[in-house]
């Protein structure tokens, strides 16, 4: 098959009440003056807390206001290009099936229909004066690219395979025409390390999509980070003389952030060696992200795999992740999030949190995590907030998972620190509604499976357990279960069993 798309469109909530913003209906005027009021606000220096909630009141108004949408990936064809004598391989590796589902199987790819390969719309960024040889700036044709495609109904930018696409931190914005599909079939390759990285760009981000409406980001090619150096700062966690960490400034960037956006697809690529965070969603509607490889060392820090923030309406479907932080993090704000088929590890694990930091307020919700194999991690399925914070976590669904080897499979930890030294504080997020079903596997020996270390002030409560089954991954010594103000009920009989939880 020449071109990888997706023709199908799915569910992104869990719940059958689930909205998302209807296709053309935004960004709208209303939206454009946000973000001038958001700017503004920045500008006066205005607390991130209160931008925050400015723009999740805007959020809701605006789930309220819209009609149900679902998200689609779309399928196009080109030209077959001859193969650029410098540079060559953007394949993109097999994907393994996910663990076979036992409550709702993940629908299938139909096979895409044959099309002409003359189809008009395509933007190739060669014609555009790409040159494609990994050392040229192609920044330049790929904004022209862009600005064409963005011009267009169902406009295609298009990196074809066969090239290797130097280009520097640029911004993809709009608001362009609906069903704009950003395909890459050859190598993106960012700047290498922050001797390369253009003096006069931030270094907060690579790639920034924003202000768009119906967009997908898909293809068979390869988008790389060149991260090495980037770990390699003395103020990066133990990367400094003995082993210590530096302090100052030490900004890394996102590889890939969407930022107020709908309705967005992302699927097929590989993503790799970010220098941070590989994906990021912030103060989004409705995404669509399945059938990705994203992958760095187990070593490579900050180097979370997808995080989501601000974000309501999200699937991640049928992906590999194996990262040196959290497979998965998912940050204040979000809700309705879909998480299914998923591969980790070695990582961090599936993470909600870090929440409440610097005494601030969090919520998430109705989150479902399911079908999912988790290896030779840090941690397994965490939830982390920090003491002194406020607002809640509730409605966490965890079934069907899969551990090998993972330190900390079940953990709630309310005296999240990432300092050494953290003060003892009497507020905390509230933390309910979590169920864990059909978790089985192998755990490391150093800390015991699961632990629940909840906060004094208010606990955890209605906590739910049935058919966990955590065995040692080397010898037969089981460990007891933690459990500090966790109030909840075994439902059947687990391994170990969790005798430590109090009545609810």
């Amino acid at each position: 098959m020449a071109m990888l798309g997706s023709t199908r469109t799915r569910h992104l909530s869990v719940s059958p009440q689930r909205s998302i913003v209807s296709p053309g209906r935004f960004p709208s005027k209303d939206h454009f003056l946000l973000v001038n009021l958001i700017k503004f606000l920045w500008k006066y220096s205005l607390t991130m807390e209160k931008v925050q909630e400015l723009v999740l009141v805007w959020i809701f108004l605006a789930l309220f206001l819209q009609n149900a949408s679902n998200v689609e990936g779309r399928h196009h064809c080109h030209k077959g290009h001859k193969k650029n004598p410098h540079k060559g391989s953007s394949s993109n590796p097999q994907m393994p099936p996910p663990p076979s589902p036992t409550y709702l199987p993940v629908p299938t790819v139909p096979s895409p229909e044959p099309c002409n390969s003359s189809s008009s719309g395509i933007f190739d960024v060669t014609t555009f004066g790409a040159v494609g040889n990994g050392l040229a700036d192609d920044t330049p044709a790929f904004k022209a690219a862009w600005k064409a495609a963005c011009a267009v109904e169902s406009g295609v930018v298009l990196a074809p395979s066969g090239y290797t696409f130097a280009i520097t931190s640029t911004n993809f914005s709009g608001p362009c025409k609906p069903g704009l599909v950003f395909q890459v079939d050859g190598v993106l390759l960012q700047p290498n390390g922050p001797d390369r990285w253009p003096k006069a760009h931030s270094k907060k981000q690579w790639l920034r999509f924003y202000q768009l409406n119906n967009m997908t980001l898909t293809g068979k090619g390869t988008i790389e980070g060149n991260g090495e150096l980037w770990w390699d700062l003395p103020c990066k966690p133990h990367r400094g003389p003995n082993g210590t960490t530096l302090p100052g400034p030490c900004d890394s960037p996102v590889m890939i952030v969407f930022f107020m956006s709908a309705n967005l697809a992302v699927n097929r690529l590989r993503i790799q060696n970010s220098p941070q965070f590989h994906m990021k969603f912030d103060v989004c509607l409705g995404v669509l992200v399945e059938k990705l490889s994203i992958y760095s060392p187990k070593l490579s820090p900050n180097t979370d795999g997808i995080h989501i923030g601000y974000t309501r309406s999200v699937g991640i479907y049928n992906s590999m992740i194996s990262n040196g932080d959290d497979c998965i993090s998912i940050g204040t704000g979000s809700s309705n999030v879909h998480i299914e088929g998923v591969t980790c590890g070695p990582s961090h694990g599936i993470s909600i949190g870090s929440l409440g930091a610097n005494n601030s307020q969090a919520w998430v919700s109705n989150i479902t995590v399911r079908n999912a194999v988790i290896r030779d991690s840090d941690n397994g399925l965490r939830i982390k907030t920090w003491q002194g914070g406020s607002g809640s976590v509730t409605d966490i669904s965890y079934e069907n998972i899969r551990m090998q080897n993972v330190l900390n499979s079940i953990i709630v930890d309310q005296y999240y620190c990432s300092n050494k030294v953290c003060r003892n504080q009497s507020s905390a997020v509230y933390v309910s509604g979590l169920s864990y079903r059909n978790i089985k596997g192998t755990y490391n020996m150093i800390k015991p499976p699961i632990r629940f270390a909840c906060s004094d002030a208010v606990g955890c409560t209605n906590i739910r357990i049935s058919e966990v089954e955590l065995l040692p991954h080397v010898g037969d010594l089981v460990d007891e279960p933690y459990c500090w103000n966790a109030f909840g009920v075994q439902e059947t009989p687990t391994i170990p069993p969790v005798a430590c939880l109090q009545n609810w």
